[in-house]
C-alpha cells in the first residue's frame, strides 16, 4: 500500500483565500442565488441554507468542477416550473460525493463524471438499476476530456503527456483516490503511454511512474488542485478537465495561463441519475426526472457549451465548435474494460496507481 506521507494531500480544513473565510471541508451545498468565482477553492462542506416553506427543494450532488454549469442551469429550470423550486448544489471529489450519498446525504439527483460512482449507489439500492436507460445517450448529457494548463509562455515547453515526465517539471493534479477527475488524468496518461508505445505496458508504467514522481501536490478534488496551481502558484502544469482549464484561464486572465491540448487523451462521460430512494420518500421523483431530462433541451445544451463542456446535441455542438479544438480521444471502457475492472486494476489499495505513485 502506498505511503501517503509524501502525498501532501491537503486536509479537510482549508483557507478559502478568495472568500476570506475558513470552512471545514466536506460537501458544499449552495443555493442557486449564491455566487462563487469559478476557480475558487472547493468547499466540500454541506452548508445549511434556508428555504421558503412553499418551495420544493431539490439537492443536486455533483462532482467538483460542475458548479458553474448548474449555477447557470438551475434558475432556468426553476423558472419553467409552475411550483416554486429551490435547487441546492453540493460539490466535491466525485467519489467522495458518491460516498456521502451512500452514507445518507439526501440527494434528489446525482450528476457525476464517472459511471462507477452512480453504480455504487445502485448497489446500495439508492438508484434504479436501469438508470442509464431512463435518459438519452445512456444518461450522459455532455462529455469532456483531460488537458494541460501551463503558465505564461509555457516556460517548461510542455506539449504532450511525455513532457510531464521530464526532470524539473512540477505537476499538480487531484488525488485519484477521492477524485473522478484525477482518475481520468491517470487514465489519460496511461492511455497515451499505451498508444505511444504500441501497447507496451512496461514502457507505459515507466512513463506514468515518472509523471507521478513529478507531482507536487495531490488535492482531494479538481477545484482544490486548481487553487493550488493558480492561487498558491504551485507547479508548472495542472492536469485538469477542458472546462476547468478554460474557465480558469478566463477568470485569471491577468496570469496569462495557456492551455495545451495533448495529442491523445481520455474521453470523459458525465452521467446523471435520480436517487429514487430519496425522491420517492420526498415526493420529488417527477420533478427530479424533469430536472435531469431538461439537460438535453437546447437551452441547457447551450449552457453546457458556454461552460466549455461538449454537448451531445450535434446541432448545438456544431454552433459552438470553435470552442472545442479537435483532439483524438479514447473511451476508457474500450481500452481498460468496465469501470469495475478499471477500479480493481488501477485504483484499489495496492493496485497500479499505488505502485507507480511510490517515489523511489
Amino acid at each position: 500500500m502506498i505511503n501517503y506521507q509524501w502525498y501532501r494531500v491537503k486536509n479537510n480544513e482549508s483557507i478559502i483565500k478568495l472568500l476570506g473565510i475558513s470552512l471545514l471541508a466536506f460537501s458544499s451545498v449552495s443555493l442557486i442565488s449564491g455566487c462563487q468565482k469559478a476557480p475558487a477553492k472547493a468547499d466540500e462542506q454541506a452548508s445549511a441554507s434556508s428555504t421558503k416553506n412553499d418551495a420544493t427543494t431539490l439537492l443536486n450532488v455533483s462532482y467538483d468542477v460542475s458548479r458553474d454549469l448548474y449555477k447557470a442551469y438551475n434558475p432556468i429550470f426553476a423558472n419553467q416550473q409552475k411550483q416554486k423550486v429551490d435547487i441546492q448544489q453540493s460539490h466535491g471529489g466525485s467519489s467522495k460525493q458518491a460516498l456521502s450519498v451512500a452514507n445518507g446525504l439526501k440527494a434528489d439527483v446525482v450528476t457525476m463524471n464517472q459511471s462507477s460512482d452512480i453504480e455504487l449507489l445502485v448497489k446500495k439500492g439508492l438508484v434504479d438499476k436501469n438508470w442509464q436507460q431512463a435518459l438519452p445517450n445512456n444518461a450522459v448529457p455532455y462529455t469532456s476530456t483531460m488537458i494541460l494548463l501551463v503558465r505564461e509562455n509555457n516556460p517548461k515547453q510542455i506539449k504532450d503527456w511525455d513532457d510531464l515526465a521530464k526532470a524539473g517539471v512540477s505537476v499538480v493534479v487531484a488525488n485519484p483516490k477521492t477524485s473522478g477527475t484525477a482518475r481520468y488524468a491517470f487514465l489519460g496518461a496511461y492511455g497515451y503511454g499505451l498508444h505511444h508505445f504500441n501497447n507496451d505496458e512496461t514502457k507505459t508504467k515507466a512513463l506514468v511512474h515518472q509523471i507521478l514522481s513529478n507531482v507536487a501536490v495531490y488535492d482531494s478534488g479538481a477545484r482544490g488542485a486548481t487553487t493550488s496551481f493558480v492561487q498558491r502558484e504551485m507547479g508548472d502544469v495542472l492536469i485538469t478537465t477542458e472546462n476547468e482549464a478554460q474557465i480558469t484561464k478566463k477568470e485569471f486572465a491577468d496570469k496569462h495561463l495557456q492551455i495545451v491540448y495533448p495529442s491523445y487523451s481520455v474521453k470523459i462521460n458525465n452521467p446523471v441519475a435520480v436517487v429514487k430512494s430519496v425522491t420517492e420518500q420526498k415526493g420529488t421523483t417527477a420533478l427530479a426526472q424533469a430536472y435531469l431530462k431538461g439537460l438535453w433541451d437546447t437551452p441547457a445544451q447551450e449552457i453546457i457549451a458556454k461552460n466549455y463542456l461538449r454537448p451531445v446535441d450535434t446541432a448545438v455542438f456544431s454552433k459552438y465548435q470553435t470552442r472545442f479544438p479537435v483532439i483524438t480521444t479514447f473511451e476508457p471502457n474500450d481500452v481498460f474494460g468496465s469501470w469495475d475492472e478499471i477500479m480493481t486494476k488501477f485504483f484499489k489499495d495496492g493496485a497500479i496507481f499505488d505502485q507507480l505513485a511510490v517515489k523511489k
